[in-house]
């Protein structure tokens, strides 16, 4: 079982979370097994934005973004070199540490 880490978001999860999953599940799939509402605005489909995380330990086990998810990042809110689309990323054996960002963009939700 991998450890996935969720650092303390004030409005997702205000205490912070530490779950087990299995590796193969992507990190949006595990966190919303474990009652983490990370929005998915594009129904984890890799056409948006609204599932960025920052990954701060383990991304190096990681398998590398695709060019379509690095193309989508380049657009998120608060990127950072390890930054990844929660439903692209798909756990492996490390742990991992994760954050939310403070803020997503979601066109639907904006009204734009």
């Amino acid at each position: 079982m991998t450890k996935l880490i969720f650092l303390p978001h004030e409005e997702i999860c205000p205490e912070g979370a530490v779950i087990e999953v299995e590796p193969g599940i992507t990190i949006c799939d595990a966190a919303q097994e474990n009652d983490i509402e990370i929005e998915h605005a594009c129904e984890k489909s890799c056409a948006c934005t609204t599932c960025h995380v920052i990954v701060r330990e383990g991304f190096d086990s990681l398998e590398e973004a695709t060019d379509l998810e690095e193309d989508y990042l380049d657009k998120a809110w608060g990127v950072e070199p390890d930054s990844r689309l929660s439903c692209q990323t798909v756990v492996a054996d490390e742990d991992l540490v994760i954050e939310i960002p403070k803020y997503t963009i979601n066109m639907v939700s904006e009204n734009h």
